[in-house]
């Protein structure tokens, strides 16, 4: 899944000292093809970038398509006797919950035709057909998989591939800050590839955390916000069509990298960039997908129903022109400075 960029407004490169000797300490690294960046107060150190990488290994050793050795790349080339852990287990979980939510618009087992389209780790299919994405279709249905109690996942067809990609970079997040609480830290903001989780608040500046969400229209040449929000205790994540694109060698046609579950197809939209403020980060970025595949009616209709859902829509209107929908809860979020 695609992510815009979020800058983080706080670029502390130095420590900063309060009276109380309280000290921002910031960890950054590589990892899950990306960066992430973790900023928390204390008045010592008390994480270091080994434990923090050490983190990433556990859950791409369980959930990274990407590698072969990983628990779902077994799981996804058949093997029937591997027993998962927590961290398969969570996200499975909360998958289950927005696939139900979003009446499957939202299904991780759409991953055969994430390959097929290329955007997957699995060799894609040239030219593909009409034929060939609707016997793909037959394999994607998250109903098709489960559970069991011994813990290992029963797929109705050998053929399903499960592709919790659109949710465990989220995820990652919820349970790095997991950790930095178990060791005590109270006020901090990481940051992995572009999704966000905070907790308490800038106690260095005597201010909420607060981070930017890039314009989707802007250049790499013209980096410039569309807006500016406070975040305490939430989760926040951003999808986007207009950059990850697949560009047909024969036709030169485009196609975007967000599949639509029920057609099997790039999906097509006016919808440039869904950004989603959640209890958690996993369901910030799975949603976040999901609202890129529905319209912004269908958007904001679901929302009546999902106060705990802070979310912004950037969309091009009839005429070409770009609009922004913001739910009330969201325009609540917005920093003052």
């Amino acid at each position: 899944m695609n992510r815009l960029v979020v800058i983080l407004s706080l670029f502390l490169l130095v420590s900063c000292k309060k009276d109380n000797s309280e000290t921002m300490f910031s960890l950054m690294g590589e990892a899950q093809g990306t960066t992430y960046g973790i900023k928390y107060i204390s008045e010592k150190e008390r994480i270091t970038k080994t434990e923090i990488d050490s983190i990433f290994q556990k859950i791409d050793a369980s959930l990274s398509t990407y590698k072969p050795d990983s628990d779902i790349s077994k799981i996804n080339a058949g093997d029937t006797t591997v027993v998962v852990d927590e961290h398969f287990k969570k996200v499975l979980e909360a998958s289950k919950e927005i696939y139900q939510a979003s009446n499957g618009i939202f299904d991780p087992t759409i991953g055969t035709l994430v390959n097929a389209w290329g955007f997957g780790p699995k060799k894609s299919i040239k030219n593909i057909t009409p034929k060939q994405v609707d016997s793909l279709l037959h394999y994607v249905n998250f109903q098709n998989i489960s559970l069991t109690k011994n813990k290992t996942i029963r797929k109705k067809y050998p053929e399903i591939f499960i592709d919790f990609n659109a949710i465990a970079q989220g995820y990652s997040v919820d349970v790095l800050l997991e950790f930095l609480l178990k060791k005590g830290i109270k006020n901090a903001l990481i940051e992995v590839g572009g999704e966000l989780k905070s907790v308490g608040s800038n106690t260095i500046n005597h201010k909420k955390w607060s981070v930017g969400i890039d314009d989707p229209t802007q250049t790499p040449e013209n980096r410039k916000l569309i807006a500016k929000i406070n975040l305490k205790n939430l989760g926040m994540a951003t999808s986007g069509n207009y950059r990850k694109i697949k560009i047909d060698s024969i036709t030169g046609k485009k196609y975007v990298h967000i599949l639509n579950p029920k057609t099997g197809y790039p999906k097509q939209t006016n919808i440039l960039s869904a950004t989603v403020v959640a209890p958690s980060t996993a369901l910030a970025d799975g949603y976040a997908t999901t609202f890129m595949l529905f319209s912004l009616n269908q958007t904001q209709e679901f929302l009546k129903n999902h106060p705990e859902l802070y979310v912004m829509v950037v969309y091009q209107n009839n005429k070409g022109g770009i609009e922004i929908f913001k739910s009330e809860n969201f325009k609540n979020l917005q920093a003052t400075n």
